[in-house]
């Protein structure tokens, strides 16, 4: 059954792929309407009153519901263990290429601030590319007790330096990707946050973030 699914995804990308060459790529916020995010259910427990995770630990999935023609785009937060600082960033691809080489412009950011901060910045797509009218309108988010900070960090010098790719690898003729989804995923489960789903590669972004059944689910409104 679980081989039954893979196929399928990689099929449903495949053709996604297809469809998005030479207009858009799997991590492009794309001008597509007004973004219709699913959300403000919280689970219990899994983050203080203030939307917060709790905890010494803590990690954040931002969303672009419409991204890449309705595919989705995610970007990346998490605490710096027991301090109120937090670290977050994203994998644009601001070339809307299906491949960059290792080393190519992918449009990656990172940056570090407080909580609210980095609700704000990623309201508002501050960072980069800092002109989109669609910035991340849903952020998901888990408590944690601890968390791998040095791991963390390197995974995202790794992300940042490999290139983007939606489709067939050229070193490997084989279908594949290192995506916004692959940077997020990579990130934060070099962080070792909890209740990670796997991301399978060519995942669809928007597939994946409802699996994350265990995370407080919101909107977020420019602030």
């Amino acid at each position: 059954m679980k081989g039954r699914v893979r196929a399928l995804r990689w099929a449903a990308v495949a053709a996604a792929a297809a469809a998005l060459a030479g207009t858009a790529t799997g991590c492009r916020p794309m001008d597509t309407g007004a973004a219709a995010p699913s959300g403000g259910t919280r689970t219990p427990g899994s983050a203080s009153a203030a939307g917060q995770p709790a905890g010494p630990g803590g990690a954040c999935v931002f969303v672009k519901p419409d991204g890449a023609q309705k595919f989705g785009h995610t970007g990346w937060g998490f605490r710096v263990t027991g301090t109120d600082r937090w670290e977050y960033g994203a994998v644009e691809n601001p070339s809307n290429a299906l491949y960059t080489p290792p080393g190519g412009d992918i449009g990656a950011w990172h940056a570090q601030g407080s909580y609210a901060r980095m609700l704000s910045d990623m309201s508002r797509d501050a960072h980069y590319p800092g002109t989109s009218s669609h910035p991340y309108s849903r952020y998901r988010c888990t408590a944690s007790p601890a968390g791998d900070v040095a791991a963390a960090r390197a995974m995202i010098r790794t992300v940042e330096s490999r290139g983007f790719l939606v489709g067939i690898d050229p070193a490997t003729g084989e279908l594949s990707s290192r995506d916004c989804l692959d940077a997020t995923y990579d990130v934060l489960k070099a962080y070792r946050a909890r209740h990670l789903t796997p991301a399978y590669r060519t995942e669809i972004p928007n597939v994946w973030v409802e699996t994350l059944v265990l995370w407080t689910d919101e909107k977020l409104t420019p602030r």
